[in-house]
């Protein structure tokens, strides 16, 4: 599962070979919530605070997102994307 992006204790990453439509994987201790690229919907828990954050970063970074969703639908190495500051 290659890591994308970590901080504040969150570990965001994007798997190869997963299905359709684009998302990401955000891991916060033992919670974990899937993002949808091109709508921001969550699925799974997360605390409040901490899915508040991952969602500030996700606004900030769809367009790299999307490229990185590219890059693994075709097995190519992932960017890392800058964390949340």
């Amino acid at each position: 599962m290659p890591e994308i992006s970590r901080f504040l204790g969150i570990v965001i990453t994007m798997y190869f070979n997963d299905h359709d439509p684009a998302h990401f994987h955000a891991g916060y201790g033992n919670y974990e919530v899937k993002v949808f690229v091109d709508s921001g919907l969550v699925e799974g828990r997360f605390p409040k605070r901490a899915l508040r954050m991952v969602l500030e970063w996700y606004e900030a970074h769809v367009a790299e997102l999307e490229q990185d969703w590219a890059l693994a639908s075709e097995h190519k190495p992932l960017m890392p994307i800058a964390p949340l500051e």
